[in-house]
């Protein structure tokens, strides 16, 4: 390890000097966010960005670990969508003094968790709407708005997000799949960071594929 210091997942601040940089587990307060260990936000207060998170709707926020989540990236929760199905669209049942019921929650669009992968880097400004799922390794391009789901080692980017191209070919993407770096002990992956880190695409395929035996 650097200086013989062990990466802690638990500290605030990971950054020397630097208080704009967050881990985000230590961070969260709300049961329905979970975050994986490492995680970072190039800001503070992460769960600000989480937006139209209401109780009742009892859906999840989950992001991986070691994902990359740069400044002004929102998540739009389920809390966002109006009933469409009905005359009016006004959400009576949030405010006070209605005679209100909430309705049933299959009359409600609700879209169901939002999952982020492991190892994500989500850029700049993104927003991402309800109960999508961006699968491990993915990049999401800066000022991007991602209403549908990205498959995993994929790059997209745009309003609304498309696919650009796949990072990799599909065998080494199944093989980062199985091999779920991100899962090893602290050690482990200390020691893979010349492999995680290489541009030699087919040393790294070779490497993986002896661990994998």
């Amino acid at each position: 390890m650097k200086n013989g210091n062990i990466p802690n997942p638990d500290t605030v601040f990971p950054v020397p000097g630097i208080q704009m940089v967050t881990y985000v587990k230590p961070t969260i307060k709300n049961p329905n966010i979970i975050v994986g260990d490492f995680t970072y936000f190039s800001d503070t207060d992460f769960e600000k960005h989480v937006t139209h998170h209401y109780d009742f709707y009892g859906d999840k926020l989950i992001i991986g670990k070691f994902c990359q989540i740069a400044a002004g990236v929102n998540f739009i929760m389920n809390g966002a969508n109006h009933q469409m199905n009905a005359v009016s669209t006004f959400p009576f049942y949030i405010f006070d003094g209605w005679n209100k019921e909430v309705p049933p929650m299959s009359d409600m669009p609700v879209k169901g968790d939002t999952v982020i992968g492991n190892d994500v880097w989500i850029g700049q400004n993104v927003t991402i709407l309800p109960g999508i799922h961006i699968g491990d390794g993915s990049i999401i391009g800066l000022n991007s708005v991602v209403g549908k789901d990205i498959p995993p080692y994929t790059i997209a980017a745009g309003n609304p997000a498309q696919t650009i191209r796949k990072r990799f070919d599909d065998e080494l993407t199944e093989l980062l799949e199985k091999f779920q770096w991100w899962n090893l002990d602290i050690g482990e992956i200390d020691r893979l960071i010349p492999v995680l880190t290489c541009s030699d695409l087919e040393k790294v395929r070779d490497t993986i594929k002896s661990r994998l035996q």
